[in-house]
Order: C-alpha cells, then structure tokens, then sequence
C-alpha cells in the first residue's frame, strides 16, 4: 500500500491564487477565486488533450484529487461525463470546499482509497484514465509499476486513453517510459513541450479494431515530429492545448 508522508498539505495565497502545496513553494495544485474552474497550470491544460482521443467520455477515472482543478473542469466542461476520482489522503478530501470543488452526486463521485489496489478492481470500466497521483516527496513508485499500469490497461475499456503526469527529472521517468511502453504494447505518445518539464504521455488501450479513432490519433501523434513525438515544438503544443481547454468552454456556454 502507497504510504502517506508525514507533511501535511497547505492551503496559500500567491498572487491572488489559491494553491495546494506539501513542501513550501512546490505548487501541486492552483486555482484563481474569480473563476474556480479555470484550469490554471499549464500541465492541467495539456492533460486535457485526452480529448483529442477521446472526445466524449461516458467515464473518467483520476488518480489524485489535489486541489481538484481536473476534476473540477471536467465536471462542469463535460457535462455527459461521470467522473471517478481516486485519492489517499483524507486530509487532502478535506480540502475540496477551499477548492470549491463539487459534492458527489450521480455523476461525481471522490474515493479515499489506495489507487494501486482499486485499480486491480476495474476492468472495461474507463473511456479516460488520468493518472496525476503525487505526494510530497513526488510520484509514488505503487503508481509507476508494471503491476499497476497493466491494471489501468484492464480498466479501461477498448481504445481507452491513459494520460499520465510524470516529470522529465524524475529519476524513473524512463523506467516509467518503458513500463508504459509494456503495458500497452507501445500504443504511447507525448506533444513535446506542451508543459515544461511536466511530460503528459498517453497510451491507448488496443480496440476491437486498428482503426479506431483514439488509436488512429495516437499514431498520427507519434509520427509527427518523429523521433521526438508530438508536433514538433512546443510553442504549437502549447497552444494546441489552451485551444482545446478553451474550446470545451465554449461548448459548454453555448449548450453543445
């Protein structure tokens, strides 16, 4: 079971923005008062681009609530969505009115449980799996096995897409490349330089068919810019995200 450190989270005011932080000046989680929703940080905007593979969702699973600016996002923005969040810390759940993230109900719904364990529970269960599961002393070596991402390979359903938060430092970013690789029979690709050193990787389970659409972006992705996925620069990555994220807004205040 993934073990809880000992630093208790803290809830500050930087520049008019609330943020959610284990270790002073390490920003986990950040969301501006004025419109709650708004997805912030740059990383939580490229995540977004499962869209891109999966546009209309009928569940996602997210692994870690922090201050719950994907969970938020994805809950309003995607209105058809049911939406599983799964996160170990019960002091961290007890943050989610500071964050105004929403009460559960039929389509929402925030676990506290082990997500290395309930991952074993699910099978064709997700259209969308976001794995963005930190604590205070980084990604956690449960949600970065060849155990657990096999178990997100059962738990989504056929050309379900997996996308993953890992930083480019992280001294088992390679190892988790690799592992990802395994699982899903090298169906993964990255926009580079789409969040800095936060690298979003997605993985497609295999569908019915080669030709599923999911699987046939994934393909397009890892082609372009090749070998280095994604578009090529990140400057297009980057806006490729901020006009996705803004994209769905405007769906939703337009009744799409």
């Amino acid at each position: 079971m993934t073990s809880i450190p000992d630093r208790r989270p803290m809830v500050r005011h930087r520049r008019g923005r609330l943020t959610l932080e284990f270790t002073p000046g390490e920003v986990q989680s950040q969301m501006d008062p004025a419109d709650p929703d708004a997805l912030v940080l740059a990383y939580a905007r490229a995540m977004m681009c499962f869209v891109l593979f999966k546009p209309q969702p009928e569940h996602i699973v997210m692994v870690g609530l922090g201050g719950g600016s994907l969970a938020k996002f994805c809950y309003r923005y995607l209105p058809k969505t049911c939406i599983t969040v799964l996160e170990l810390r019960a002091d961290v759940i007890a943050l989610r009115e500071r964050f105004a993230i929403p009460a559960d109900d039929e389509r929402f719904h925030v676990i506290q449980c082990d997500a290395a364990l309930y991952m074993k529970e699910l099978k064709d269960s997700a259209d969308v799996l976001l794995v963005d599961g930190f604590d205070a002393d980084g990604l956690p070596s449960a949600l970065t096995s060849d155990h657990f991402y096999a178990d997100c390979r059962r738990a989504l359903k056929p050309d379900g897409v997996l996308a993953a938060n890992v930083f480019s430092y992280d001294p088992k970013y390679r190892s988790v490349l690799v592992r990802l690789a395994n699982a899903f029979h090298d169906r993964i690709c990255q926009f580079t330089g789409i969040a800095g050193n936060n690298h979003i990787l997605f993985a497609i389970r295999p569908g019915r068919s080669p030709g599923t659409p999911a699987s046939a972006m994934q393909r397009r992705v890892a082609a372009w810019g090749s070998p280095t996925p994604g578009l090529g620069f990140g400057l297009a990555n980057r806006l490729l995200a901020i006009y996705t994220v803004a994209r769905l807004r405007k769906a939703n205040l337009q009744g799409i």
